[in-house]
């Protein structure tokens, strides 16, 4: 909200100066009626279309019912009557969906030019949804009428009106997302507007000015956004895209001016470089424009939520995602650390249970004494009274990450380091005395690793083979079988994700690797971190880590 726009602060907003506008406390948010300001996720239809993600019509369920759990208004289910599958998940929603929040919305586009919207199949089908709300796509730049519709600005408005009374006339509530306004607007303002006028004449709840190609950026959103209702009244709403990197700038620059309605997907998904992310959105309205958009309580559940759907699009979690992210509460210098031991809100924009995240310290050749301690803390440990502990324990994580360490991603190794400096000695469930691995691989089959790993455990001395399909793998199994009659507490341990970095790769096939591993217990997971020679090297010392941690946290007890 820009100096010139400060007659429109909100009631409980005050002005620093003519051009700084702060919202107001927390403590001061106006509630929101939630009707009169609309949270509409598009995941399911617009977000879908990202390269190379695809879902199921149970994958769509099941992310509607997310949805309804963060609290929208709207969930856009897709375009029945043109796409199959989401036909069908309009007709297993009816039995199968019972949202307590969200309505759900079906999409589709106005009538055919030179058609009646009664005798249009597809329109026909938006009937066939069963939903409440229809949500139409019409065009309102002059240029796609002409050129990719093929019919005039005449017909075109007259597809809108026939549509938007059709539908409505038979107990439908219609918004209609007006494609390519913006672009549209700057060829031809006085068309863009008779697009906004026939969709309200005609019946439509909210004309939604659409950043289609998503080339606009804030303030000549906020300028468009504004000239529009002062022209037309309508109720408007905001649809962008990210290829500017400012979806989520221009939605709030679009509720700035007078939009009621904004629409997005969970994680920013979507066709070029995405739309704007919902959460992202609803969480800036509600903790920095003092604007209640979702239900009580229920921008807490959106990290939850965001991870729940990355998980069921198969796309991995954005560590730096605003809000949700893992490192969107992670500190990392020492400096920051000293200031967040005397108050947390010295660097972070707000509190991170807000939003259903935790602030994380990140310990890593950076690190100083503050940063440590705080860790340790977070970990369980006090270790604010044994300075010589803490001197000891930024020492080591600076000399082993200056060898390839890092345990910024790796917090169950930093535990076992801490609690071997803490304690004098490494915590040990068995004792290895060596490992070896070979792998076997004849023409035309498959190659085949085998591992032998020699260890002492429960006072005895073990000898164990195990098989895989790669050398990892081999020593995996063996481990597992050479300490799993003392440990059966293994067996719930299951290896989840393998990474791998090389290190000085100037140096080629001689440089050294450090491996990554994150293993779980079906409830939680943790990553121990190896650094070797070779591959195999670091591997071994990352899944030896991993056991060993796993195995401390199913509370077994080391047997001598």
């Amino acid at each position: 909200m820009p100096g010139a726009q400060t007659s429109r602060i909100r009631e409980g907003s005050f002005v620093l100066s003519a051009s700084i506008v702060f919202p107001p406390t927390r403590e001061d948010r106006a509630v929101t009626d939630l009707e009169s300001f609309h949270v509409y996720d598009t995941s399911l239809r617009d977000g879908a279309q990202q390269e190379g993600l695809s879902l199921s019509v149970h994958d769509k369920l099941a992310i509607a019912g997310h949805l309804d759990e963060l609290g929208v208004g709207f969930v856009e289910g897709g375009w029945p009557g043109a796409v199959p599958k989401d036909t069908e998940f309009f007709r297993r929603a009816r039995t199968e969906l019972n949202l307590k929040t969200a309505t759900l919305a079906a999409f589709g586009a106005t009538r055919k030019a030179g058609a009646r919207a009664a005798d249009d199949p597809q329109v026909r089908a938006l009937l066939d949804a069963e939903t409440p709300v229809v949500t139409l796509v019409a065009k309102s730049h002059v240029g796609h009428v002409e050129r990719a519709l093929r019919t005039t600005l005449d017909e075109n408005l007259a597809m809108i009106a026939d549509t938007v009374a059709y539908l409505t006339e038979h107990g439908r509530r219609v918004f209609v997302d007006c494609e390519h306004f913006f672009d549209g607007y700057r060829t031809d303002p006085a068309y863009a507007l008779r697009v906004v006028r026939a969709a309200t004449e005609a019946g439509a709840d909210v004309a939604v000015l659409c950043d289609t190609n998503g080339g606009m950026l804030p303030d000549d959103v906020r300028a468009v956004v504004a000239a529009v209702a002062a022209e037309t009244g309508a109720r408007l709403g905001m649809h962008a895209h990210n290829d500017t990197g400012c979806a989520v700038a221009n939605t709030v620059a679009a509720v700035d001016a007078g939009a009621t309605h904004v629409q997005g997907t969970v994680n920013g998904t979507g066709e070029r470089t995405g739309n704007a992310d919902i959460v992202t959105i609803v969480a800036n309205l509600e903790l920095k424009r003092a604007l209640r958009v979702l239900p009580d309580g229920a921008l807490q559940e959106a990290t939850r939520i965001a991870h729940a759907v990355s998980e069921l699009t198969n796309i991995v979690p954005y560590s730096r995602q605003p809000y949700v992210g893992a490192s969107a509460f992670a500190h990392k210098a020492g400096l920051h650390a000293s200031a967040i031991k005397v108050d947390p809100d010295l660097y972070q924009h707000t509190d991170p249970e807000l939003v259903g995240n935790d602030m994380r310290l990140l310990v890593s050749d950076m690190a100083g004494r503050a940063s440590i301690e705080l860790k340790s803390r977070e970990l369980g440990y006090d270790v604010s009274g044994d300075r010589e502990l803490v001197t000891r324990v930024t020492q080591r994580v600076k000399d082993l990450e200056a060898a390839g360490y890092t345990f910024e991603a790796a917090d169950a190794s930093f535990e076992l380091l801490l609690r071997t400096e803490a304690e004098g000695q490494r915590l040990s469930y068995f004792d290895v005395e060596s490992w070896r691995v070979i792998t076997e691989s004849r023409p035309g089959g498959d190659a085949l690793s085998e591992a032998t790993v020699k260890l002492r455990a429960g006072g005895e001395r073990v000898v164990v083979t195990g098989e895989g399909n790669g050398p990892v793998n081999a020593l995996d199994h063996a481990l597992r079988t050479a300490i799993g009659a003392l440990y059966p507490e293994i067996d719930k341990l299951e290896l989840i994700d393998f990474r791998v970095r090389i290190l000085d790769a100037a140096h080629g096939t001689d440089a050294v690797t450090r491996v990554l591993v994150e293993m779980t217990d079906g409830k939680t997971s943790w990553e121990t971190v190896g650094v070797g020679a070779n591959i195999i090297e670091a591997s071994w010392e990352a899944l030896v880590d991993a056991v060993t941690y796993g195995l401390l946290r199913q509370g077994a007890a080391a047997i001598s």
